[in-house]
C-alpha cells in the first residue's frame, strides 16, 4: 500500500467518527425534547382528570340525595296508605262479621225450632213404628215357622211319594209278571186245545170250555189293563200334588224373605230416627241453656277450643256425658259457653261427614294393592280405628260403608270386580274378628302389654331382642283389640253376609260358565275310525278334547284373578272345591240317566278328561286347588268301572270293596244295567252279580234316602268367619300402606303413623 491510499483511509474514518458523533448529539437531542413533551402533556393530563373526577363526585352525591330524598317520601306514603287500608278493612270486616252473627243466630233459631216441630211429630209416629216393627217381627216368626212346617211337609211328601212310587212300581211288576204267567198259561192252554182237537173228530171240533177260558182270561186281563191304568193316574195325580205344594212352598218363601228385607229397612228407618232424635234433644238441651243464660262470659272460646282439640285428637265421636267427668267447678263456666260449644259440635259433625265422604269417595275406587294386601281394606280399618267409630253407641258410618259396598258389586257378571271386593270385604272381616270384642268377654289369657309405644318398647328389650317379639309388637301395632258396641258388630255381621254373597257370585259365576261344557264332555262325539284314541285323547282340527280344554282355561282365567286380586287362598280353595263338586254330580247324574254316555269309548273319553283335571290340580298346588280332586271321586270310580276289562269275571265284593267303595247299590245296579260295549261288545257283570244288587235294593226299599241314586248338588257356604281369620296373620300387614290419595289430606294425617 502506498502513502496516498493509507492517507484516504485514514480521512475516510475520521469523516465517518464525526458523522456518529453528530448523530449522537441528535438523538440526544430528540430524546430531551421528547421527555419533555411527555411531562407536559402528562401534567395537563392530570390536571384535566382531577377536575373531572371532583365535578363527578359532586354530581353523583347531589344524585344520591335525590334518590334517598325520594325513598324516604315513597315509604312514608306506602306506610300511610296502608294504615288507611288497614283502618277500612278492619271496619268492614266487624261491620260483616256482626251481620252475619246476626243473621246465623235468627237462622239456626229458626232451623232449630222447625227441627223441634220435626222431632214431635216423629215422636209421635215412633209408637206407631214399633207396633209395626212388633208386628212385623211376630209375622217374620210365623212365615218362618210355616216355612219349616212346610219344609218338613214337603219332605214328608216326598219320603210318601217315594215311597208310594216304589210301592207302585212292585205292584206293577208283579201284575206285569201275573200277566206274563197268565199268558204264558193261556197259549199253553191254547196248543193243549189244538192237539186235543185234532185227536178228536171233526164233529166235536168246538168244545164250549174254550170259550170260558178265554172270557176269563180277557176279563182278567181288562181288569189289569183297569188296574195299571189307575195307577199311572195315580201316580199323575201325586205328581201334580207334589208340584202345587212345592209352588206353594216357594212362595211363601218368598213371602218371607220379602217380609226379611221390610223387617231390615224398618230397622235401619227406626235406627235412624233414634239417632236424630238423640241429635235433637242435644240441641234443645243446648237451646234450654241458651234460653237461662243471659250474661255472655268472656274468653270463653279459647277454653272450648282447647277442649275441642283434645276430643278431636281422641276421634270423631264425642261421649255425651263426658259433662258429668269434668270438676264441679268448671260447670258455670260450661253452662256460660254452651253457644260456642253447640257451633263446634255442629262443626265436628260437618267434619265428620265430610271425612267419611272422602273416605267413600277414594275406596269405591279401585286403588290397588300393598304388599299383596288390599289398600281400600286397610284404610277403612286404619280410619275406623282413629275415629273410635267400634266404641260408638250410635253411628252412620257403618251403614255408608255397607251401602257402598252393596252398590259397588250390583256388576255380577265380572269376575275381576267381584275378586277385587271378595279380597277387600274378606281383609276387613278378619281386622275385625281380631280387633272387636263383645262387651263384657273375657279377654285370651296373654302377659299383661304397656299401652304406649315406648312401654312395649321396654318390655321388648327386657324380654329378648328376638325378631319374632319385635314382629308381635309390630303387628299389635296393626291390629289393636276394642271394646266393640251393637253399631259395630252389626256391621261386621252384615259384612260376613256379603263375602258370602260375593263369594256365592264368583262360584255360581264360574258354574255357569262350566255348564255349557259339561253337556258336551260326558259324551264322546262321533268321529271316524282312528280319530278316537283309547286314552281319549285325538288328532285334527276338531278335537273332542277342546271341551275339556275349555274348562280346563275357564279355571286358569279365574285362578290368575283371583291371584291378582289377592284373594285369601281359603277362599279360594273351597271356589275350587265346589266347583268340582259341582263337575262331579252334573258328569255322574248324566251317566246314569243317559244310556248312550254309559259305554267303553265314552268312559275312556271321560277318564281322558279326568285326567287333565288331575293335571291342573297338580299344577295349581295345595294352596289354591285343596281337595278339589277328591270332589270327583263319584265319576272317577264309575268312570274305572267303565274301563275296566272282563266284568262278567267280577264279583259283588270286588266291585263295593276294590273298584267303586263310595257308590251305592243303586247307582251300581244303574250302571251295570245301562252299560253296553260299542267297540269290543263285551258283556257287562254277571247275572249273579246282578241278583244280588236285586236283593240288596229290596232289602233298602223300606229307606226312602237309598231309593234315589242321582247326587245333589251342595250351594251352602262352606266356611266360617273362624275359618277366615285361622288362615291369615296380623304380621302380614306391618308393611302395608294407606291410600295415597287420603295421604294428602290434612284430616287423615294419623294414616302416616300406618
Amino acid at each position: 500500500m502506498d502513502f496516498s491510499q493509507f492517507l484516504s483511509v485514514m480521512t475516510a474514518g475520521q469523516l465517518a467518527r464525526e458523522v456518529y458523533e453528530s448523530m449522537r448529539r441528535e438523538a440526544s437531542s430528540l430524546r430531551i425534547q421528547r421527555d419533555f413533551r411527555m411531562y407536559i402533556a402528562r401534567k395537563a393530563y392530570k390536571d384535566l382528570f382531577s377536575s373531572a373526577s371532583c365535578i363527578q363526585t359532586g354530581m353523583r352525591g347531589m344524585a344520591a340525595r335525590n334518590e334517598l330524598r325520594f325513598r324516604r317520601q315513597t315509604q312514608a306514603a306506602i306506610i300511610i296508605q296502608s294504615q288507611c287500608r288497614k283502618y277500612l278493612a278492619r271496619l268492614h270486616y266487624m261491620k260483616l262479621k256482626k251481620a252475619a252473627i246476626t243473621t246465623q243466630c235468627a237462622w239456626r233459631g229458626r232451623v232449630a225450632r222447625k227441627e223441634l216441630r220435626k222431632l214431635k211429630m216423629a215422636a209421635r209416629e215412633t209408637g206407631a213404628l214399633q207396633a209395626a216393627k212388633n208386628k212385623l217381627e211376630k209375622q217374620v216368626e210365623e212365615l218362618t215357622w210355616r216355612l219349616q212346617l212346610e219344609k218338613r211337609m214337603r219332605a214328608d211328601m216326598e219320603e210318601a211319594k217315594t215311597q208310594e212310587n216304589a210301592k207302585l212300581q212292585s205292584a206293577l211288576q208283579e201284575m206285569q209278571l201275573q200277566f206274563k204267567e197268565t199268558k204264558a198259561m193261556l197259549t199253553k192252554e191254547i196248543e193243549v186245545a189244538k192237539k186235543e182237537a185234532e185227536k178228536v173228530p171233526v164233529v166235536q171240533e168246538i168244545p164250549v170250555v174254550d170259550h170260558t177260558m178265554l172270557e176269563k182270561l180277557t176279563s182278567e186281563n181288562e181288569k189289569l189293563k183297569a188296574l195299571v191304568s189307575s195307577l199311572e193316574s195315580k201316580i199323575g195325580e201325586t205328581e201334580k200334588k207334589f208340584e202345587e205344594t212345592s209352588k206353594i212352598s216357594e212362595e211363601r218363601l218368598k213371602q218371607a224373605l220379602e217380609a226379611e228385607s221390610k223387617i231390615v229397612q224398618l230397622k235401619t228407618a227406626v235406627h235412624k230416627l233414634e239417632e236424630k232424635v238423640s241429635d235433637v234433644e242435644s240441641e234443645n238441651q243446648i237451646l234450654r241453656q241458651q234460653t237461662l243464660l243471659k250474661t255472655p262470659v268472656k274468653k270463653m272460646s279459647e277454653h272450648l277450643s282447647s277442649t275441642a282439640t283434645q276430643s278431636l285428637a281422641n276421634g270423631y265421636h264425642v261421649n255425651e256425658d263426658g259433662r258429668s267427668n269434668e270438676p264441679q267447678s268448671v260447670t258455670p263456666v260450661k253452662k256460660m259457653g254452651t253457644e260456642s260449644e253447640s257451633k263446634f259440635r255442629r262443626s265436628q259433625i260437618e267434619n265428620q261427614h265430610e271425612n267419611v265422604d272422602a273416605l267413600i269417595n277414594c275406596v269405591i275406587k279401585n286403588i290397588g294393592y300393598s304388599n299383596g294386601k288390599p289398600v281400600a281394606a286397610f284404610t277403612i280399618y286404619k280410619c275406623l280405628l282413629q275415629w273410635k267409630s267400634f266404641e260408638a253407641e250410635r253411628t252412620s258410618v257403618f251403614d255408608r260403608l255397607i251401602q257402598m259396598i252393596g252398590s259397588a258389586i250390583e256388576n255380577e257378571e265380572n269376575n275381576d270386580h267381584m275378586a277385587y271386593w271378595l279380597s277387600n270385604t274378606s281383609t276387613l272381616l278378619f281386622l275385625l274378628q281380631r280387633s272387636l270384642k263383645a262387651a263384657g268377654a273375657t279377654p285370651h289369657k296373654k302377659p299383661p302389654t304397656a299401652t304406649s309405644l315406648f312401654g312395649r318398647m321396654a318390655m321388648g328389650f327386657r324380654s329378648s331382642p328376638s325378631s319374632a317379639n319385635l314382629a308381635a309388637a309390630a303387628a299389635l301395632v296393626v291390629v289393636r283389640q276394642v271394646e266393640a258396641k251393637y253399631p259395630a258388630l252389626l256391621f261386621k255381621q252384615q259384612l260376613a253376609a256379603y263375602v258370602e254373597k260375593i263369594y256365592g257370585i264368583i262360584r255360581d259365576n264360574l258354574k255357569k260358565e262350566l255348564s255349557s261344557f259339561l253337556s258336551l264332555c260326558i259324551q264322546a262325539p262321533r268321529t271316524s275310525k282312528g280319530n278316537v284314541l283309547r286314552s281319549g285323547r285325538s288328532f285334527g282340527k276338531d278335537s273332542p278334547s277342546s271341551h275339556w280344554q275349555s274348562i280346563i282355561d275357564s279355571l286358569n282365567t279365574l285362578l290368575s284373578t283371583l291371584k291378582q286380586n289377592f284373594v285369601p287362598p281359603v277362599l279360594v280353595q273351597k271356589i275350587f272345591t265346589q266347583t268340582f263338586s259341582y263337575i262331579n254330580v252334573q258328569l255322574f247324574n248324566s251317566l246314569l240317566l243317559r244310556r248312550e254316555c254309559c259305554t267303553f269309548s265314552n268312559g275312556e273319553y271321560v277318564k281322558a278328561g279326568l285326567a287333565e283335571l288331575e293335571l291342573w290340580c297338580c299344577q295349581a298346588k295345595d294352596e289354591y286347588a285343596g281337595s278339589s280332586w277328591d270332589e270327583l271321586k263319584h265319576i272317577r270310580q264309575a268312570v274305572g268301572f267303565l274301563v275296566i276289562h272282563q266284568k262278567y269275571r267280577i264279583s259283588y265284593d270286588e266291585i263295593t270293596n276294590d273298584l267303586c267303595p263310595i257308590l251305592s247299590v243303586q247307582q251300581l245296579y244303574r250302571i251295570c244295567t245301562l252299560y253296553w260295549d260299542d267297540n269290543y261288545n263285551t258283556r257287562s257283570v254277571s247275572p249273579n252279580v246282578i241278583s244280588s244288587m236285586r236283593i240288596l235294593m229290596t232289602e233298602d226299599s223300606n229307606d226312602a234316602a237309598s231309593n234315589s241314586f242321582l247326587l245333589d248338588d251342595n250351594s251352602s257356604i262352606p266356611f266360617s268367619v273362624d275359618d277366615l281369620s285361622n288362615s291369615l296373620q296380623e304380621k302380614d300387614f306391618m308393611d302395608v300402606k294407606p291410600a295415597e290419595e287420603l295421604l294428602e289430606n290434612p284430616a287423615f294425617e294419623f294414616l302416616h303413623e300406618a
